[in-house]
């Protein structure tokens, strides 16, 4: 499978007191604010690239750990991942996965073995040079 996604960021101004706006190709986006503010100081009105990095990274991985369980007979019926993104003087660091899964069927040992082989073959996890941290909890009825 072969395939290209665009997106495109505007910047006004400075650094500082400048602003901008990003767009992707489905839409999603459309001028989404982003800021100085919004990037180093929380701000609330707006996104930045970290964030982002963080989204299309939990996304990427949680997915792919789904078609991974299919693989192995296993229908999950949840699979929440958190992507906490750590930015240390000007790079992103580290990168920590918390997933949450319930899955029928599957013992922990199982579980964590192929989550971690999901965070190798996620095309975001290849992509990235940061460490990438992954933390696993199976919640079972």
């Amino acid at each position: 499978m072969k395939f290209n996604r665009k997106a495109s960021a505007q910047w006004n101004g400075s650094g500082k007191e400048g602003n901008g706006v990003l767009n992707t190709q489905s839409g999603i986006l459309e001028d989404t604010q982003y800021s100085f503010h919004t990037r180093f100081e929380d701000g609330d009105k707006g996104t930045n690239p970290e964030e982002l990095i963080g989204a299309a990274h939990a996304g990427c991985f949680t997915m792919q750990l789904s078609f991974l369980l299919g693989e192995e007979g296993f229908t999950p019926e949840t699979l929440n991942t958190n992507a906490k993104v750590a930015f240390q003087d000007g790079e992103i660091v580290k990168i920590t996965l918390d997933l949450d899964g319930v899955v029928p069927g599957i013992d922990e040992e199982e579980f964590k073995r192929i989550a971690d082989k999901a965070k190798e073959v996620c095309p975001v996890s290849k992509l990235l040079k940061a460490e990438i941290e992954l933390s696993v909890n199976l919640t079972n009825r």
